[in-house]
């Protein structure tokens, strides 16, 4: 027998420098003290954001909540709706293969984003770019019986660590942190887990860390100097499983560059921005806090003399007294007053300088709170808070300056968007099956090589079986133009074999992917798809698109029209109009179809109208001097026949009547009858011969006509080139 090599053997480990544990738990702990100030200042940022317990707390001191508000204006501004990818080929040269392979990724990443709710993962790292100036997403493959799928993880700031650089390009260790139960960790580690460190909620009240009861802490680490991902758990002398790197990646992460606010230069260390006014914020809430107890104080309060116990009994009647119509309380002995008016026997607290010092705190924290705003960035028209008096012109402004504090962030989430989708791309193009690539694209623009096969195979057995057919055969070899027109049949058949053969396939497609991925294509998401829509300024963009369309389409239109080559020309210009709007993008197919419609028209022989109409007039009127010629040939004939029939009638009654002269005439009476007779015959002999010369002229004139006809004509231009009729050709008469 064979020695067996166990993954443990140090000889044959690849790993065996890697399995201690120790080393991968220290990296974890120097990052967390790299990043403990960051975290502690995130911790009360966000307990000052959103804390239950401190909010609903009754008879606290009074706070001014700007921060919250603050948020919920900006969240929004920097994101507000999924993103929307678009995959292109790097270059337009309009190959099939580059145009089918992104049309179906395309529609397997919009599939892919709306089955994991990407938009929920994007709020959540809104919101921690938004307060914490960082959010992280982590991408993972998964495929079991119910299928595969692309996962978008959010990644909570405290459970994302990395090697501490001065940029991301130089980071070489990622690591996200998870939390299984005992259970779930012994179907993934095996006994090994069972040395992980559990803990629960009671073990620590007040520790915040994101664990539920009997839950351990386990740490993937993705090096990329050593190529290796690591699983290490706190408590363990060695790794729980080292392997090698499961999805190949172009930038070997399976997550993006996080989407960073602020950062410490030099370092990779988050600045939250509360942290550039939370001066002012504190400031302001000390001030709310002073406001409210003075406002407590604001109360009419008085002092008098407790040694006459009638008047302070009545000064007491009158304080509790609530019925507007009683204004007078009755003193039953007026010598209590000792002389005095009543003004004079009672003191008030000075209720006139609270509320002026209240003034005054209410202005200072105005002050203060435009402070804030200039801090932040955020105008008065991104919080719906605008001034009737100023012009439609500084309204502008404003937004315009607003939009643009919060447009790196804006761009920062796009940003990450783009990357996940783009690492999408990659590991659905690498590992996912065709079938399930096909079943989320649902494209139906690709046979499969079984299809093409098929096809070729049916065209090649019609062309065998004619061939074998010797009945058919005899029949051609009998009539060559039949023969003629088998040639040209097979002819066709070849070419479209030679186009099948050509074709893009499903599986050329596919092995297209799994050899080059992402780079052939360009990957985007489409123009200000994440960002909440200005309808107003929707409708005056999409206005404006409409008249930059039509009037391109109008000047472009007769010049393709008038010479179709010039087509692709024509395109890339349209295209150039419309590509910075938004609708422009989803054009761009429709103009490449547009092309290869006029180029496929240039290709094909170009007829004049003019010259057709005139082609067309020639031929109804040579028809119809043909059917002029043939009637004329039909009345010759006709008359032709009748005079026949005439001459025929008189040599008859000529006849008759020289047999009856003969019979019973005298010689002077025959010899004058047959004079009338010869008279007769000389006028019929007259009208046969007029008969047979209109006739000739007839023919003369038609044989005229259907040599002009028939004869070559040249156009007759006007003198702008455009035909207008045509002339004869005339031959050159021969030089003596």
């Amino acid at each position: 027998m064979g020695n067996i090599v166990t993954e443990t053997d140090p000889q044959e480990d690849p790993w065996a420098d890697l399995r201690a544990a120790k080393p991968w738990l220290d990296a974890i702990g120097a990052h967390a003290k790299s990043f403990s100030k960051y975290q502690e200042s995130s911790d009360r940022i966000d307990r000052l954001y959103a804390d239950l317990e401190r909010a609903a707390k009754a008879g606290g001191e009074r706070e001014f909540q700007i921060f919250w508000s603050n948020m919920e204006v900006l969240k929004p501004s920097i994101y507000s709706r999924p993103p929307v990818p678009v995959v292109a080929s790097r270059f337009k040269d309009r190959k099939e293969l580059p145009r089918h392979a992104s049309e179906i990724l395309e529609r397997a990443l919009v599939t892919a984003f709306d089955r994991e709710d990407i938009d929920a993962t994007m709020r959540l790292v809104r919101d921690d770019l938004a307060t914490n100036a960082r959010g992280v997403v982590w991408l993972r493959y998964e495929a079991d019986e119910t299928g595969e799928k692309v996962c978008f993880d959010h990644i909570d700031r405290k459970d994302f660590a990395h090697e501490p650089a001065r940029k991301w390009k130089e980071v070489g260790w990622v690591a996200r942190r998870s939390w299984l139960t005992r259970e779930e960790g012994l179907r993934r580690f095996g006994d090994a887990w069972l040395q992980a460190q559990f803990k629960s909620k009671a073990d620590d009240e007040k520790d915040d860390e994101p664990f539920v009861r009997q839950k351990a802490c386990v740490w993937e680490i993705w090096d990329r100097d050593k190529g290796v991902v690591v699983w290490v758990t706190p408590g363990t002398d060695e790794v729980l499983d080292i392997q090698p790197p499961f999805l190949s990646l172009e930038g070997f992460f399976p997550c993006p560059r996080p989407a960073y606010g602020t950062i410490e230069r030099g370092t990779l260390k988050p600045v939250p921005d509360f942290v550039y006014y939370k001066d002012q914020v504190e400031e302001i809430n000390e001030l709310t806090a002073r406001i409210s107890a003075l406002a407590e104080a604001l109360r009419m309060k008085g002092f008098y003399s407790a040694g006459v116990e009638e008047l302070s009994d009545a000064i007491e009647a009158a304080l509790k007294k609530t019925d507007n119509t009683a204004v007078l309380v009755p003193v039953p002995n007026t010598a209590v007053l000792g002389g005095a008016a009543l003004r004079d026997s009672i003191i008030w607290l000075p209720v006139a300088e609270v509320a002026a010092v209240i003034s005054q705190l209410i202005a200072l924290r105005r002050q203060l709170i435009e402070d804030v705003y200039q801090i932040t960035g955020l105008s008065d028209i991104m919080r719906g808070a605008t001034n009737p008096n100023e012009t439609l012109g500084a309204q502008h402004l404003k937004s315009q300056y607003g939009s643009v504090r919060v447009r790196d962030r804006q761009f920062e989430l796009v940003r990450l968007a783009r990357d996940i989708a783009r690492m999408a791309g990659e590991i659905i193009a690498e590992n996912f099956q065709p079938q399930t690539v096909m079943a989320m694209a649902q494209y139906d623009g690709v046979p499969s090589d079984k299809d093409i096969g098929l096809r070729i195979a049916s065209i090649r057995e019609r062309i065998q079986s004619a061939a074998g057919d010797p009945k058919l055969v005899n029949e051609l070899r009998q009539n060559p133009q039949a023969m003629q027109q088998a040639k040209q049949l097979l002819q066709q058949a070849e070419a479209e074999i030679k186009t099948l053969e050509q074709t893009v396939t499903l599986e050329q497609v596919f092995a297209f992917l799994r050899e080059q991925r992402m780079r052939p294509f360009v990957l985007d998401i489409e123009t200000d798809s994440t960002i909440q829509p200005d309808e107003h300024r929707a409708k005056v963009a999409m206005t404006e698109f409409l008249g930059v369309l039509s009037q391109a389409m109008g000047r472009l239109a007769p010049m393709v029209a008038g010479q179709p080559e010039t087509a692709p020309f024509a395109a890339e210009v349209l295209k150039m109009a419309v590509s910075p709007f938004r609708a422009g993008r989803r054009l761009d197919t429709s103009i490449d179809e547009f092309t290869d419609r006029m180029k496929l028209i240039a290709g094909q022989p170009r007829s004049n109208p003019m010259l057709e109409k005139l082609k067309s007039d020639a031929e109804e009127s040579r028809a119809e001097l043909a059917l002029r010629a043939r009637e004329i040939e039909s009345r010759s004939e006709i008359e032709k026949a009748k005079l026949t029939l005439a001459r025929e009638k008189s040599e008859e009654q000529l006849r008759v009547e020289r047999l009856k002269l003969v019979a019973g005439a005298e010689g002077p009476q025959i010899e004058l009858l047959a004079g009338e007779i010869e008279a007769e015959k000389m006028k019929m002999d007259v009208v046969i011969e007029e008969l047979r010369a209109s006739r000739e002229q007839q023919q003369q004139f038609m044989a005229m006509m259907m040599q002009a006809l028939l004869a070559p004509k040249k156009v007759v231009r006007d003198k702008d080139g455009s035909p207008v009729g045509v002339e004869p050709v005339l031959a050159e008469t021969p030089t003596q």
